[in-house]
């Protein structure tokens, strides 16, 4: 059992870094691979698998392959290729992952993994337009306006649509600032990502493309972003049954943990 866990479960044993591996009554830390960015208690009676990993997981290879295309690797521009990943992994997995958070109790994961499975669901129905498959896209050449316009239109209704997510994404991040350093760069980084993306959006190139160099670094934030989802996936599956070691989260020293071991110190 970790540092972490014993200082809030009175000798109860819960996994590594305290993420939620067993059911019991104990107090466990904020912890990215569980999702949650507080001390919480366990239900009772109930016993389920954690979500959290699951749903980082779907989070993050849909942002990986997305941010890939925003960086352009390999010359690859068009983003098609993530419609199938967006609508079922990063979409249709990570909203049940939300579903099941909110069977544990955990509200922020519920929130959370919930919100980015429907962003990514709606993003591909966006991205899909321009396959006339739904028309959200092509609905604003309906217009008769000159084809330059209509672009403009386009990017710029696309940047509205990303500053929400940025502003969602912003809530979430204020909080973790009493977590874990992993937890909080995983809300920092993705901010970021969406705020590049955004602006970019709204300084919109010959032909309406978004600004090219925001775009590239929207995608680095993004590819960021995917690693550390990733990392806190790979901190909630990693226990005794499976590994010989934790991996580091870093409590900050404000939070919860960090003051219990700095009282910890103090003392000895």
């Amino acid at each position: 059992m970790s540092h972490e866990a014993k200082e809030y479960t009175n000798g109860a044993s819960n996994g590594v870094n305290g993420a939620p591996l067993t059911q019991t009554e104990s107090m466990l830390p904020p912890h990215g691979g569980a999702f949650m960015p507080g001390p919480y208690k366990k239900k009772q009676f109930r016993e389920f698998a954690n979500p959290a990993p699951l749903g980082l997981s779907a989070f993050a290879l849909t942002t990986f392959i997305l941010s890939l295309v925003n960086i352009g690797s390999r010359g690859i521009h068009t983003n098609s290729i993530v419609l199938g990943c967006a609508y079922a992994y990063g979409g249709l997995v990570q909203l049940l992952a939300g579903m099941w958070e909110m069977a544990v109790g955990n509200t922020f994961g519920a929130t959370a993994l919930s919100s980015y499975g429907g962003f990514w669901i709606s993003f591909a129905i966006i991205i899909a337009g321009g396959n006339q498959s739904y028309g959200v896209v092509a609905a604003y050449g309906a217009s008769g306006l000159p084809k330059e316009v209509v672009e403009k239109h386009v990017s710029s209704a696309l940047g509205f649509y990303l500053t929400g997510w940025w502003i969602f994404t912003t809530i979430l991040l204020f909080c973790t600032l009493r977590s874990t350093v992993a937890f909080f760069s995983l809300f920092l980084t993705l901010d970021m990502a969406f705020l590049m993306l955004s602006i970019a959006h709204f300084q919109t190139e010959e032909g309406g493309a978004p600004g090219k160099n925001l775009t590239v670094a929207g995608g680095v934030f993004g590819m960021i972003a995917a690693f550390l989802a990733w990392y806190n996936a790979l901190a909630g599956l990693l226990d005794a049954n499976n590994s010989w070691f934790p991996i580091p989260v870093l409590h900050f020293p404000w939070s919860e943990t960090g003051k219990a071991r700095k009282a910890e110190t103090s003392a000895a």
